[in-house]
């Protein structure tokens, strides 16, 4: 029996979310709630029913899961009023803009018996899965260092996302998504963190950065969004100790040279514009195989499927709230090492 689903906020994220619940297999869309009449009048010209109020939308004893979709200063006043209202809870991210704020929100959820997670949609896409799958297969070794951008060249949207007492800038933005998949892509705990942003377009948030993590192995890890690059790098770079990953960008298969051999008899020498080099020789098919992995397949309706199942005790949620927390201790010593110009040392 499909949970009836409700959504406060119908701007971008909350009409993606009114969309795919209504091809959901194990949720369906009960209406929604916006303060701005022109997102009410959407919804209802869309065929959704709409609530009044907030107040009415948590009085609805048919509504079982309350999907927060509202700009990112207000998450925590409507999260904790659902949790109160005894409704199982979807955020969107950035979740808090605190550690605190989210230690608030879950025991919100603890005190009310509900379930609480974070919509970290982006585990689903395809890109992540590939190099996860890459790793997670041995293929070419154990991670040395993982390098994750996301390019752009149009600057901050603008709107709220522009402005700092919304919780505007990238790192909250993109930051979050993308230090998410760094954490599970390489499951240790982080010993340092040191990040510079970028104040190209707005000088009221980031609106761009470049975040260095190091892990308790040593393994290191770049996570970097820019939006005035407007010739982006690639989206993964991997490198491990036998052999090289790349993904030039979100729709391009995962190129992989793996060693076969790390000498050969003779190392034909490069020319260059002022001189010759062995050094940096390039590989051949004599000590590398060169291949694609396939794209792997991916349904974002697992996202769903799996928070309905947990709320009926028939498996765990897949994004923990362990798990949210510690994306929040990262960005949290992102924004201080951006402040101070230094490492922030770390052990979590």
């Amino acid at each position: 029996m499909k949970k009836n689903l409700a959504i406060i906020g119908y701007g971008g994220q909350g009409a993606w979310h009114a969309t795919w619940a209504g091809k959901s297999d194990v949720v369906a869309l009960a209406g929604i709630y916006d303060i701005a009449e022109k997102r009410v009048k959407a919804a209802k010209e869309n065929g959704i029913h709409t609530y009044a109020s907030r107040e009415e939308l948590l009085a609805d004893k048919n509504v079982d899961i309350v999907l927060c979709a509202t700009p990112n200063d207000v998450h925590k006043e409507i999260v904790i009023a659902a949790l109160n209202a005894k409704k199982h809870v979807i955020c969107e991210k950035p979740v808090a803009l605190s550690v605190e704020d989210f230690d608030d929100m879950v025991a919100a959820a603890k005190k009310n018996g509900v379930f609480f997670t974070v919509h970290q949609n982006r585990r689903w896409d395809v890109d992540y899965l590939a190099i996860k799958s890459l790793i997670e297969s041995g293929e070419i070794g154990e991670t040395i260092n993982i390098e994750s951008r996301v390019h752009g060249s149009r600057g901050i949207p603008s709107d709220w996302r522009c402005h700092k007492p919304y919780g505007g800038g990238m790192i909250l933005d993109w930051g979050v998504h993308l230090i998410d998949q760094m954490l599970k892509l390489i499951p240790e705990k982080i010993t340092k963190v040191y990040c510079e942003t970028t104040n190209i377009t707005t000088d009221e948030v980031d609106d761009g950065f470049n975040l260095h993590l190091t892990f308790e192995s040593g393994k290191r890890a770049t996570v970097e969004v820019g939006t005035y690059n407007f010739i982006s790098m690639p989206r993964f770079y991997m490198q491990a100790k036998s052999g090289s990953a790349l993904i030039e960008d979100w729709q391009k298969k995962c190129r992989v040279a793996k060693l076969k051999a790390w000498n050969e008899k003779e190392v034909l020498p490069v020319q260059t514009a002022a001189g010759i080099t062995k050094t940096m020789a390039p590989r051949d098919e004599i000590t590398i195989d060169s291949y694609e992995i396939e794209r792997p397949t991916s349904d974002v309706h697992d996202f769903y499927r799996n928070y309905t199942a947990a709320i009926d005790g028939k498996c765990e949620q897949l994004i923990k709230n362990c798990e949210v927390r510690r994306v929040l201790l990262v960005m949290e010593a992102a924004f201080k090492s951006a402040e101070t110009g230094n490492a922030v040392i770390m052990d979590i």
